[in-house]
């Protein structure tokens, strides 16, 4: 079992810091001893039965930490779920997963009755009518990004989740002394497979800051901990480069890790000449774990080569194709959609990840995705191609093209563009006019101050579609 193998590594670490936030720092032997008292809190409050299912709904910080282990310590499935998700996410991950308790920082509308405390967190109970049952092995859940509206629930087995601690650690050189700063949210796979299990299997400290991470937040951050490693989204990057830290709070960094949304090549570039730490752009999918790194980015202009325990394949650098893996740490299944990553495997167990990319000089390059692909009318429709070319138009920062019903119910190609409330939406499709055939251009169009994303820079589709609902009521 999953927790198992924590004990034995925590036990191992004794009295080193193991977790820590800004109010709090628990040392290994504090976080075995914390977790068993929550898990027999948790146990009273679970319903008899089959396992029991245990949400965890909260932002970064120690308090997360023991929440999730005291979760396996009491023999339940936790599930994690992005803190962003909004109120039709969360209301699809009650309904599909048929949890029995949820742990949460923030309101929960709809999930049913509080039950008690943990800490600074909230226990609610979340009778379900029913539910799928869960594999027999699995131990740990965890969701996709949600840009359907409806998460997919993937299920994995303790020995996965081990596996991509144990490869992320090796191949990325992670011992003791390492000191981890993680501004990703720990139910996104960035922070969950580079920053959770890994770290405590080889006695490094986490800290786990809160808050909007500023230049400032993140300075005052990795100095607190004397980071060696920093872990954030590409927003946490061209924040630092915008105000630079000049402080010497980066001293004793060595790596930094984005990932989830692409970062801008001009960004790495400052930062690197800002802090002289090398920035690494991790690759990995939510059902497959961590699958590469660049053991020298400042030669490896790519994603980095496997990781232990992974295989890679895709196309060449003249003819891209799908990229497709296979690694030690793969999900089992959606419990939430029975058959479909079933269906997105190759006959011999690889992963089709939907990225197009290429393989040069063992590291992994990628083009572009196979799957943003929009059919309206029967004509497809690259919305990759179509949101480039909203970006070129005059007042555009950013840019969304998605299919949407219209006020008639007809499927619609529409576009949210990042830009100021003065922009006339007319301009951005006349510049598209003379660039694209007329299909492409979107019909509908909303400008907003900023794309809506959630926590690991993707943007929220749900939120987004929401805001042509009023061309399906219109007159």
């Amino acid at each position: 079992m999953l927790i198992e193998v924590i004990d034995d590594a925590t036990r191992r670490h004794g009295d080193r810091p193991a977790v820590s936030d800004r109010q709090t720092t628990l040392t290994y032997r504090e976080l075995i001893r914390s977790s068993a008292v929550w898990a027999d809190t948790l146990a009273g409050l679970l319903p008899g039965g089959d396992r029991g299912r245990i949400g965890i709904r909260a932002g970064n910080g120690v308090a997360y930490v023991v929440a999730y282990l005291a979760a396996l310590r009491c023999g339940a499935v936790p599930f994690l779920i992005d803190r962003v998700s909004g109120v039709q996410e969360t209301a699809a991950i009650r309904e599909d997963c048929g949890l029995d308790l949820l742990v949460h920082d923030s309101p929960a509308p709809g999930w049913g009755t509080p039950r008690g405390e943990l800490g600074t967190l909230t226990v609610t109970g979340a009778p379900s009518a029913g539910r799928a049952a869960l594999d027999p092995q699995t131990e740990v859940c965890r969701f996709t990004s949600g840009s359907t509206g409806r998460p997919h629930c993937i299920e994995f087995r303790g020995q996965a989740v081990h596996r991509a601690a144990v490869n992320w650690a090796t191949g990325t050189g992670l011992d003791a002394d390492d000191s981890i700063a993680c501004f990703a949210s720990l139910s996104n796979g960035l922070a969950f497979n580079t920053s959770l299990l890994s770290a405590f299997l080889v006695g490094a400290r986490l800290h786990l800051p809160n808050g909007l991470p500023s230049g400032s937040a993140v300075g005052r951050a990795v100095a607190a901990c004397a980071a060696t490693r920093l872990v954030g989204f590409p927003a946490l990057y061209d924040s630092l480069v915008r105000r630079p830290v000049t402080d010497g709070s980066f001293s004793r960094l060595r790596m930094a890790i984005s990932s989830a949304a692409p970062l801008d090549p001009g960004t790495k570039h400052r930062f690197v000449e800002a802090t002289g730490v090398p920035l690494r752009n991790y690759f990995g999918a939510a059902e497959a774990g961590p699958l590469t790194f660049a053991t020298d980015p400042l030669t490896d202009l790519g994603l980095g080569g496997p990781l232990p325990g992974v295989l890679l394949r895709a196309g060449t650098r003249a003819n891209p194709g799908p990229v497709e893996v296979r690694s030690e740490s793969m999900g089992t299944r959606y419990l939430n959609a029975p058959g479909l990553l079933e269906s997105r495997m190759t006959d011999d167990g690889h992963y089709r990840t939907g990225d197009r990319g290429y393989l040069a000089d063992g590291s992994l390059f990628l083009s572009g995705r196979s799957h943003r692909v929009i059919n309206v009318g029967g004509r497809k429709i690259d919305a990759t191609e179509v949101v480039e070319a909203l970006r070129a138009a005059a007042g555009v920062r950013d840019a969304v093209v998605l299919q949407v019903l219209d006020r008639h119910g007809v499927p619609a190609l529409a576009a949210v563009l990042a830009a100021d409330d003065s922009l006339d939406p007319s301009g951005p499709r006349r510049f598209l006019a003379g660039r694209l055939a007329p299909y492409k251009i979107p019909s509908l169009v909303r400008v907003v101050p900023e794309i809506p994303r959630g926590s690991a820079g993707k943007p929220a589709m749900a939120a987004l579609e929401g805001l042509f609902a009023v061309d399906r009521t219109d007159g």
